[in-house]
């Protein structure tokens, strides 16, 4: 019988960062920051949560055998990459990165009018030194108001980008008492970030940066004004 996981982490034991021009929340290990029990979650290795200051932003640097994506929750970020692409992002839009055999990128605060909000995911792939490729789409705050709305997944299901990994990736947004329910059944791993808002998890209060892992089960979600949040199904 699998055991029943239900592990809420608070925003407060996240490990922080503060450049001036950036101030990162990092879920897991990342850079100078390493605890090794906080090392990832099944094929989950990276949540950071950005926020880039005006003029500020990550020079270009080298990436492979990761897939990279970006949700942007505020402001503009700024894009450009060795596969020549080039890209400003905006709330909802949502960029993945397959980087595969190697690729070196730059982000930068397009916003004119204040810092740029966003969440870098990372999630292991499952086949190394593939050609790298680059994808992207928009998310509106209806498409996922009331649901789970679909981002990525192995098989481009439901309008979702392609992800090399057995992962799928929700986002959604509850307002004014919606609720909704989540069954992660057996074998798989699911994690749970609420980006902006509140959201009460069979009965818990998690606000944002909070996060709970847990194993197969059904969750029932709700919000009492507002919530964003992103769920992982991962293998």
């Amino acid at each position: 019988m699998e055991t029943k996981t239900f592990t809420i982490h608070r925003a407060a034991d996240r490990m922080m960062s503060d450049l001036g021009w950036l101030k990162s929340a990092h879920t897991f290990s990342f850079g100078r920051h390493y605890d090794p029990n906080r090392m990832g979650y099944a094929s989950l290795r990276v949540i950071n949560d950005d926020r880039v200051q005006q003029g500020g932003g990550f020079g270009t640097h080298p990436h492979d055998n990761m897939e990279i994506f970006s949700y942007v929750l505020n402001g503009a970020l700024n894009h450009r990459d060795s596969m020549g692409n080039e890209a400003s992002l905006k709330r909802g839009d949502l960029q993945l990165m397959s980087a595969g055999s190697g690729i070196t990128h730059s982000e930068f605060n397009g916003n004119p009018d204040g810092e740029t909000h966003f969440l870098q995911i990372w999630i292991e792939p499952n086949v190394l030194n593939a050609e790298p490729t680059y994808q992207e789409a928009h998310f509106s705050d209806e498409d996922k108001t009331g649901v789970l709305r679909l981002m990525l997944s192995p098989d481009e299901a439901e309008g979702s980008l392609k992800i090399r990994q057995d992962a799928r990736v929700y986002a959604s947004i509850l307002r004014d008492g919606q609720s909704l329910g989540f069954t992660l059944p057996a074998g798989r791993y699911g994690w749970l970030h609420v980006a902006d808002g509140e959201i009460t998890v069979d009965g818990q209060l998690l606000k944002a940066g909070d996060a709970v892992e847990f194993g197969p089960t059904t969750l029932g979600l709700s919000s009492g004004s507002f919530g964003e949040f992103i769920l992982f199904d991962l293998a």
